[in-house]
């Protein structure tokens, strides 16, 4: 091997490691997509135990749909108000229940890019509370059920619904 081809492969494993190194830390700070079907699991598991129907969202910490379901009986609108609420927590990072106080709070909030102030919407965090993973948010029953059942599926994948 010639020095210049030793500088350049020295120079890929570098960046190999770098690379591997980086989406590793990226995997770590977002929900997985088998994490996200234990969190529809989980709150499907708890709404079929106290009959109850939802539309069921879980988004990344990026705000990207991870996993979705419109248990059957659950209405389109009730569904897509699911995923509205999810992607509301992913991108403000805390739930949309104080998402109805930071609008009372803070004027112009109201008009903010996705914004959602009704009950529902829930943050995910590692299980030690420390670091965001994305969200979890259920619609088609009063919010203080869907808080619960998002909990539910949080708790299921042995996650926090909580930052310590």
């Amino acid at each position: 091997i010639s020095k210049d081809n030793s500088m350049i492969r020295s120079a890929c494993i570098s960046l190999s490691i770098i690379a591997c190194s980086t989406s590793s830390l990226a995997a770590a700070d977002t929900l997985s997509a088998a994490q996200a079907e234990t969190i529809i699991d989980g709150c499907q598991a708890f709404a079929e135990e106290n009959h109850r129907i939802h539309g069921i969202a879980v988004y990344d910490s990026s705000a990207n749909l991870l996993a979705f379901l419109r248990m059957d009986g659950a209405s389109v609108g009730a569904a897509a108000f699911a995923m509205d609420k999810a992607k509301a927590v992913a991108m403000w990072r805390f739930p949309t229940s104080g998402m109805e106080e930071a609008v009372q709070g803070t004027p112009g909030f109201a008009n903010a890019p996705g914004v959602v102030t009704v009950a529902g919407g829930v943050p995910v965090f590692t299980a030690d509370g420390q670091s965001f993973l994305g969200s979890v948010a259920t619609s088609g029953e009063p919010p203080r059920q869907e808080v619960e059942c998002a909990g539910a599926g949080i708790a299921a994948a042995g996650l926090s619904a909580t930052r310590q």
